[in-house]
């Protein structure tokens, strides 16, 4: 039925088509509004669904991708010999697909969204705002996960930043301000760094021609594969474009690429030391925006460093592989060692979220398939834990009026069921067996444990540090004295208990039965890793 049908770019722009209609919606209709945002989060969620359902892994989903080129700018330029001009083109392209890689992250992005727009309920002010800035968020992270085209990725990747810094900053709590400017100017000079990295692999790896004379350059994710794989790239471009190239291929112009790749998506995941805007904007942001922060966003960061990062530039990665696997062991100890001395909830969840994300570095820098799948699949489960623990965290506030672990207890006398997903969330959160976080720990943990066992070890001390933690908090709030002001709580309302049941499903479901993503992704890294091991020379 949807075969003839752009998918891809249905389920990009549907929330687009969403944030323009509720602009045109009265401010004063809040149920209006409501369910206008809900339409139009659920339908990319359906399709999304649709797309897995039909998605084949042999093909790559290569029957789903979309091209057409947005604009040709012809120039003509005298290089190195006088008198010698070539034509050049650079192309800008609309270039979306999906593969093993993105289709978990779509996945994930339609999940936690409805989820996310179903827990605003909380929001007490300025709706139509709210929903408008929410859906072109939205908008901006499908078209990360599906872009094909370094300058399309860039400019979904830009739209997600001024969405965020509003929610942030109108929506926030006392610090809300400070919040989101950090989150603006970290992320700022993170895609300050990306764009001058970009512009250095078009130049280096984006070209095509045809007659040695006239040449190509476009950002098309294609091309630079293809450039990369083939050892004849070159052999068409004539003497005087092979000396202009040749400026760009040089060793220095990739190491450049790829240090500013990793500093900006760095900045994304985060890696230490780049993380303390994160806190700020886990603890300040509305529960809502969080869910979407901490369970999509971060794992922008991820996806990027390894679509450009890794598969772009597998030398230099392969060279800072141990560095790398350093980083990670540091995100882990680090995260999880200072969640375990916190007062806060939601800098417990804040730490922990660094934590884990060191988990997904350790797999990225293994460089094995099954690593590289515990990377992602920790990603995925990531999302829906973080997800599920902020939305219960909002239900938590809007309830008691704090967060404070000294203030909190009791809570499953009162809220029986919304203690008993917390403590769902807690024990997949520590990597319980049959629940999704110990399957992305596993393979993150086994990937690396074959060529760097040491660390590996050390990074296992995490999980340790995590049973501290997540135990401390989540026993500390549910059990122990209730507060007299608690006695009178109401439990989870349905508008709260369907996401919270449907994340914990999703959770459940990916811990017993994990093969529904690692077959998806064992295609996707096939053809990826192949070109990687030819090019390091098997």
């Amino acid at each position: 039925m949807l075969d003839n049908l752009p998918v891809l770019s249905l389920i990009t722009f549907t929330p687009l088509a969403g944030a323009l209609l509720v602009l045109l919606l009265p401010g004063a209709r809040t149920n209006w509004l409501r369910i206008t945002a809900i339409i139009f989060t659920v339908i990319p969620l359906l399709l999304s669904l649709w797309l897995f359902a039909s998605y084949q892994p042999s093909l790559g989903g290569g029957e789903y991708a979309e091209h057409s080129t947005w604009l040709q700018i012809p120039l003509n330029i005298e290089f190195f010999n006088p008198g010698e001009v070539s034509t050049l083109r650079l192309e800008f392209d609309y270039n979306l697909a999906v593969d093993g890689i993105s289709m978990p992250m779509v996945l994930l992005t339609s999940i936690i969204s409805v989820m996310s727009v179903l827990a605003s309920v909380h929001i007490r002010k300025r709706w139509k705002t709210y929903y408008f800035l929410f859906l072109l968020l939205l908008t901006g992270i499908y078209g990360v996960f599906l872009a094909r085209d370094l300058i399309l990725f860039f400019v979904f990747f830009e739209v997600t930043l001024i969405p965020m810094f509003f929610l942030i900053g109108i929506w926030g709590y006392y610090d809300r301000e400070k919040a989101a400017t950090r989150f603006l100017i970290y992320n700022g000079l993170g895609s300050a760094a990306m764009l001058l990295s970009f512009l250095i692999i078009i130049a280096t790896l984006g070209f095509s021609t045809t007659d040695g004379m006239n040449l190509a350059f476009s950002g098309n994710y294609d091309v630079l594969l293809s450039n990369l794989a083939d050892p004849n790239a070159f052999a068409n471009v004539d003497s005087a474009n092979s000396r202009y190239l040749g400026i760009f291929l040089s060793d220095n112009a990739r190491w450049t690429a790829f240090v500013l790749l990793l500093i900006a998506f760095g900045i994304k995941i985060p890696i230490f030391p780049f993380h303390t805007w994160m806190l700020k904007v886990h603890t300040e942001a509305p529960p809502a925006v969080v869910m979407i922060h901490s369970g999509i966003l971060l794992k922008m960061g991820v996806y990027g460093l390894i679509r450009f990062v890794l598969f772009l530039f597998p030398d230099q990665m392969h060279s800072w592989a141990t560095t790398l696997a350093v980083f990670g062991v540091i995100n882990i100890l680090y995260g999880a060692i200072l969640a375990c001395v916190q007062r806060d909830f939601k800098l417990v969840l804040a730490y922990s979220s660094i934590s884990h994300m060191g988990i997904v570095l350790l797999g990225i820098a293994s460089f094995e398939e099954v690593g590289l799948q515990g990377a992602i699949f920790q990603s995925v489960s990531h999302g829906l834990i973080s997800a599920l623990l902020f939305l219960i965290v909002g239900s938590l506030y809007e309830r008691t009026n704090t967060t404070q672990l000294s203030e909190l207890g009791g809570l499953a006398k009162t809220l029986p069921f919304m203690s008993g997903i917390l403590l769902i969330a807690g024990l997949a959160s520590l990597g319980l067996p049959g629940l999704s976080g110990f399957v992305g720990e596993f393979l993150s943990f086994m990937g690396l444990f074959g060529s760097m066992k040491i660390l590996t070890a050390i990074g296992v001390l995490g999980i340790l540090f995590a049973a501290v933690y997540v135990l401390r908090s989540i026993l500390n709030m549910t059990y122990g004295p209730m507060p007299e002001t608690f006695a009178n709580l109401k439990d989870a309302r349905f508008v709260e208990a369907f996401p919270m049941i449907t994340l914990a499903a999703f959770i459940v479901l990916l811990g017993v039965y994990p093969s529904i993503l690692t077959d998806l992704m064992q295609h996707g890294f096939n053809g990826l890793l192949e070109q990687i091991q030819t090019r390091m020379g098997g």
